[in-house]
């Protein structure tokens, strides 16, 4: 089969599309004949050598796909040949075919395409196990959603609002903004221009920065609060004002999802599909689509994420 390899680290020109070894299905996996992927952070920090897949993971970029089942392993319950889904991967999406364990496969949701599917595993499956499993967001409680225009926070946006929740987002243009005032935001910061600590209260805060926003992200919590770190675009290492975390009685939770164990996941695919799914299909969450590209061309997407002037998801289409 053919797959985008990353023949070295560096820009989006290390992206080339090559034949590689066809996987084949083991045991308690399905085999998805790929119809489309997406782009995500994560993949770019692979792109630059940074982030290694996890063990046991193909070693090509992608996150998530949607395709078609075209080969069922053993020990497969609830999936057939045949079967349109989308998948939470370890990597391997920008690939024709991909093998990944059946607890990370969804069936795709009502009234979406197959391509527009591809961009939900990833977002559906980070903001419901962060926002409502960790932080225990709650009806009538203010999130606070760093990046509020990214494939992550436009999902953020639209299922905290579904869920009776307040959202103020952080976005760098009036542009972004008006777009997350659109999906539902209620509060709107410009980060280049305003100090969001000093404009926000919130119950819950969903971080992609990490260490630059620690201090502000501590300040901004309400009594009781809960700061979730899953990204580290503004570093690695900052300082933690533990007085005014303990006065605060306020907690914070670091947390990826590509690393975790196929279970941990499973439990996750599992509430998505139960409370996320059902909006989905019913029109009250949808799809947020920057651009699709072709699959072969996934230099010129990886340029498109790393200009920051996308709103949504980058996604490839074969």
């Amino acid at each position: 089969m053919r797959a985008i390899v990353i023949t070295e680290p560096g820009g989006p020109e290390v992206l080339e599309w090559r034949e590689v070894p066809e996987p084949r299905p083991e045991r308690g996996e399905v085999l998805i004949e790929v119809i489309a992927s997406a782009v995500n952070r994560a993949d770019v920090m692979q792109r630059l050598g940074r982030y290694e897949p996890p063990p046991g993971s193909p070693p090509y970029p992608g996150l998530e796909c949607s395709g078609v089942i075209v080969e069922v392993g053993s020990d497969v319950p609830g999936f057939k040949v045949g079967d349109e889904v989308c998948a939470l991967l370890g990597g391997g999406g920008y690939a024709e075919r991909v093998a990944v364990p059946w607890e990370q496969v969804l069936p795709l949701p009502e009234n979406v395409s197959a391509v527009e599917a591809a961009g939900l595993p990833e977002v559906a499956c980070t903001v419901w196990s962060n926002v409502f499993m960790t932080a225990r967001l709650r009806r009538g409680e203010t999130l606070l959603v760093h990046g509020g225009a990214s494939g992550i926070g436009t999902m953020a946006i639209q299922l905290a609002k579904a869920f009776g929740s307040r959202v103020a987002v952080t976005a760098g243009s009036a542009e972004k903004l008006e777009r997350c005032r659109e999906l539902g935001a209620d509060e709107l910061v410009n980060y280049r221009e305003e100090d969001f600590a000093e404009r926000v209260e919130a119950d819950v805060i969903l971080d992609i920065m990490g260490a630059k926003y620690l201090p502000g992200n501590v300040r901004a919590l309400r009594t009781g609060g809960r700061l979730v770190i899953i990204g580290l675009q503004g570093g690695v290492k900052g300082e933690l004002d533990l007085r005014a975390l303990l006065n605060k009685r306020a907690a914070v939770h670091g947390t990826t999802l590509r690393s975790r164990p196929t279970a941990e996941k499973g439990v996750i695919v599992r509430g998505v599909v139960e409370n996320v799914w059902p909006l989905v299909s019913a029109g009250v969450v949808r799809p947020v689509v920057h651009a699709e590209v072709p699959m072969t061309e996934a230099a010129e997407a990886h340029r498109m994420l790393d200009s920051g002037e996308h709103v949504g998801k980058i996604l490839l289409v074969r």
